[in-house]
């Protein structure tokens, strides 16, 4: 099978109506329909970009995409000492 990629609309009726003329032999097609759906990447479009942290170890670069943003009142040396405090049970 030879593979065409056109546009495309549905009407209200559920009609398909193609966009442009073809240019191939007459006789049987088979038609497979890519309908764009909205998803996490075009609803984020319109968000300005947060930026990313960036990590020195290779194996971890693509570990913080995902990550929640730390908080502003975030303070690491506090955090420290609250994980220390817990393991030695100060």
């Amino acid at each position: 099978m030879q593979a065409y990629k056109l546009n495309a609309t549905i009407d209200e009726s559920g009609h398909l109506i193609i966009d442009e003329p073809l240019n191939i032999a007459p006789g049987k097609v088979e038609v497979i329909i890519l309908q764009p759906v909205p998803s996490l990447e075009t609803s984020t479009e319109s968000q300005p970009e947060k930026p990313r942290r960036k990590s020195k170890v290779k194996a971890f670069e693509g570990l913080f995409e995902n990550a929640p943003p730390t908080p502003p009142d975030f303070d690491p040396d506090r955090a420290r000492w609250e994980a220390l405090k817990e393991k030695h049970n100060l």
